[in-house]
């Protein structure tokens, strides 16, 4: 993800599935404000590429914050990297020569 500049969408995955824990009401809306400041309001510094109107239904559930409050913005990155990042990492050359280490070492 680092190579094609979107590593932004993993660490927006791993803030929301840490969002999930959250136990303490006190903390919820504030890590809530921080995750979309930094990921899904338009020009945040990590922004994630989902559509307007996910944007739209994710800034909604901001003036009520729940632990589900990102879900379907998760479920958008989580299948752009699915669909679109991930089979290119199976293909690059990083993937395959390591693949070739570990396929050598155990024959």
């Amino acid at each position: 993800l680092k190579t094609e500049f979107s590593e932004e969408n993993l660490e927006f995955w791993l803030a929301c599935e840490d969002f999930k824990k959250t136990r303490s009401a006190a903390k919820l809306a504030s890590k809530a404000q921080r995750i979309f400041e930094e990921f899904i309001d338009v020009q945040a510094p990590r922004e994630v590429n989902i559509d307007f109107q996910t944007r739209e239904l994710t800034r909604r559930n901001m003036q009520e914050p729940s632990l589900s409050c990102f879900d379907q913005a998760q479920g958008k990155v989580h299948s752009l990297m699915e669909k679109d990042s991930y089979p290119r990492f199976l293909r690059s050359k990083i993937y395959t020569d390591l693949l070739s280490q570990t396929q050598r070492r155990l024959s």
